[in-house]
């Protein structure tokens, strides 16, 4: 029979599952099964076939065409297939970046920066007839595509690409698929024709043939063993002269005439460059879902352990007391679970800001630009919290979360990657910081490092607030209370989220005065160096507002009176926690007293106090089903 606990429970998971909530509950149904999941004692060379097989099952599903366009034989839903293909993660984290590698990166790229004539790559990768890669890192280079170093250069006699690595640190690296079984890659490289260069563009470009075997030209390597993920094939790719036809150009922003002649319709090389990159944010945006997901694994073992396992006895009583009756242990586990839910309902509108702009629902000129900034920050926030979150929950199962049946090592290990791939962390909070210094003016949008200096001098005081309609939810959330306002009451939800504003208000206001201060004294280069730690901390001031905005948006949406009263409190301990880490800062920049910080760490004592009797129906709202967690530790024999 179910109980109150059940259905606030189910109404939890609910929200928590969001807009494609159907597609979630399919996905748990076809992820019942024993085939999905990894065997961590398997060696990589067979943890790879393994993991190509299971990839095989997953694409009867239906799951990856609900990506592609109508007209390519797909849904043309992007929200339903990362929702869905983020449900991997539950199961086994190498299968999850193999389906996002063939379908997320190597297939987005082909139907994104595509035409009609590559239409025909589509259908065959969505069937797995075509395996592919996404080619794009270099030794030499990660972050920084614009300077990557392999070229294509256009021979008019022949109508011919020839792709090759002029130096070994041009050598494609890291990349999922190319050790063993693509292929075909999609290689980033600078186009070059008439012996101009036109900047980074995409090419498909086969490397094996059926048989497995190099084709000429290009040569293959295996990165060998990593510390996770060990059915991911990651290898290396170098070429020497590959020659591919003209049309192996994905020519949907730039095209090449068989005589050479290069045309685009987006003149200006920086747009170009960047509507490119646009067009792939889909991988961003999955990445931190997964990161999300792994961590809601790793905290529904780490409590529901927690609530069994027994340590030292009560003098009052004589019984031992379970582990999660300790404040310490409370305060490991809980904020955690918070941060969790936050960041789901945080996923959840990301997803559907992409699902509106891919489907060409939310034509906003402003909207793809707005969509890169916030996937970029919420990639930051999930795979840092998936880190953290992993590892807390492996030393809180003390020797037995360091076993591997009970999967908390391999978490740990198969997400630690995730904080670098698709964009190291801190080159994404410096991104989303730039776009905050330069996104209330279309002039200054691709500025340098001397432009970025220049428009600080105008920036003026509360740029945030006034851009960002974080000054219109304060009102709104004030609107809905009867109370008289109180800025010192830090129980209230406007006076949290005007706290959060202050912090990020502030931070990017004085990150912009330091620049132009230091400009003054020394080069453009010099002036953003020694900014960057502030330009960083107004970066995550950024994303920690529009993750507590989400997380209010998500409650209030919430029908059932008890689960949305328990969702309040969980979203008040991800506040009263995000500001308790931030404490120093607050106290510093006189924007909290000392007293008002000892409230805060009150207020996180109270909180764990009162959610600790909920802490088993907040691990399953959470929405990973307790036969997929597979830690022996939970059935003891």
């Amino acid at each position: 029979m179910a109980t109150d606990a059940d259905r606030i429970a189910d109404e939890l998971r609910a929200a928590l599952d969001g807009p494609w909530r159907e597609v979630r509950e399919k996905a748990r149904e076809h992820l019942d099964d024993e085939r999905l999941y990894g065997d961590p004692y398997l060696d990589y060379k067979a943890a790879r076939a393994r993991v190509l097989d299971q990839m095989h099952l997953v694409s009867t599903f239906g799951w990856a065409e609900k990506g592609f366009k109508l007209g390519h034989g797909g849904g043309n839903d992007p929200g339903a297939a990362v929702t869905a293909l983020e449900m991997l993660a539950y199961t086994d984290l190498s299968l999850w970046v193999k389906c996002g590698v063939q379908w997320g990166l190597f297939g987005g790229a082909v139907e994104n920066l595509g035409t009609e004539r590559h239409t025909p790559y589509i259908e065959q990768l969505i069937t797995l007839d075509l395996l592919g890669c996404f080619a794009m890192t270099e030794t030499g280079h990660g972050s920084d595509v614009a300077n990557l170093e392999t070229t294509a250069t256009y021979d008019p006699a022949t109508q011919e690409f020839v792709v090759h690595s002029p130096t070994p640190s041009a050598r494609k690296d890291y990349i999922g698929g190319a050790a063993e079984h693509a292929r075909m890659a999609a290689v980033f490289a600078q186009l070059i024709t008439g012996g101009e260069g036109r900047g980074v563009h995409c090419f498909l470009v086969p490397i094996r043939d059926e048989q497995g075997n190099d084709l000429p030209g290009v040569t293959t390597s295996d990165d060998g063993l990593k510390g996770g993920l060990p059915g991911v094939d990651n290898g290396r790719i170098v070429f020497d002269q590959v020659r591919i036809p003209r049309e192996n150009l994905l020519n949907r922003y730039a095209d090449v005439d068989p005589d050479g002649t290069y045309s685009s319709e987006i003149e200006n090389p920086s747009r170009r460059f960047f509507t490119t990159l646009g067009t792939l944010v889909r991988g961003r945006v999955s990445v931190g879902g997964a990161a999300a997901a792994g961590a809601r694994v790793a905290l529904s073992i780490a409590v529901r352990y927690a609530e069994q396992r027994r340590q030292f006895a009560d003098p009052d009583t004589g019984e031992e007391t379970v582990l999660l009756d300790y404040r310490s242990h409370q305060r490991r586990l809980l904020p955690l679970v918070a941060r969790s839910y936050a960041l789901a309902f945080a996923q959840n509108d990301l997803v559907r800001r992409m699902h509106l702009v891919q489907t060409g629902q939310d034509q906003d000129p402003s909207a793809q630009r707005a969509l890169e900034k916030r996937a970029a920050g919420f990639k930051v926030a999930q795979t840092r919290h998936a880190t953290r979150a992993i590892q807390e929950c492996r030393e809180a199962c003390g020797g037995a979360g360091y076993l591997t049946e009970n999967r908390l090592v391999t978490l740990k290990a198969d997400t630690d990657v995730f904080t670098t791939f698709e964009g190291d962390n801190v080159v994404l909070t410096q991104l989303v910081a730039k776009e905050l210094l330069t996104a209330y003016s279309d002039e200054v949008r691709d500025l340098d490092a001397l432009g970025w200096v220049r428009f600080a001098a105008t920036m003026a005081r509360d740029r945030v607030r006034e851009h960002s309609g974080v000054r219109q939810l304060i009102q709104r959330l004030r609107d809905r209370s009867d109370e008289t306002v109180d800025d010192a009451d830090l129980s209230r939800r406007d006076v949290q989220l005007a706290l959060f504003a202050d912090r990020e208000d502030y931070l990017v206001r004085t990150a912009g005065h330091r620049l132009q201060a230091r400009a003054k004294e020394t080069g453009p280069f010099e002036a953003f160096n020694n900014a960057q730690d502030h330009i960083l901390m107004a970066g995550t001031a950024h994303i920690d507002r529009l993750v507590l905005e989400a997380f209010i948006e998500g409650i209030a949406a919430i029908e059932d009176p008890e689960a949305r009263e328990l969702a309040d409190r969980v979203c008040d301990l991800y506040v009263y926690t995000t500001i308790e880490e931030n404490q120093a800062w607050y106290i510093m920049h006189r924007f909290m007293s000392a007293e008002r910080a000892k409230a805060v760490r009150r207020g996180v004592n109270e909180l764990v106090d009162r959610l600790r009797p909920q802490a088993t129906t907040l691990i399953a709202g959470m929405g990973v089903p307790e036969n997929m967690l597979h830690a022996a530790m939970l059935n003891p024999a």
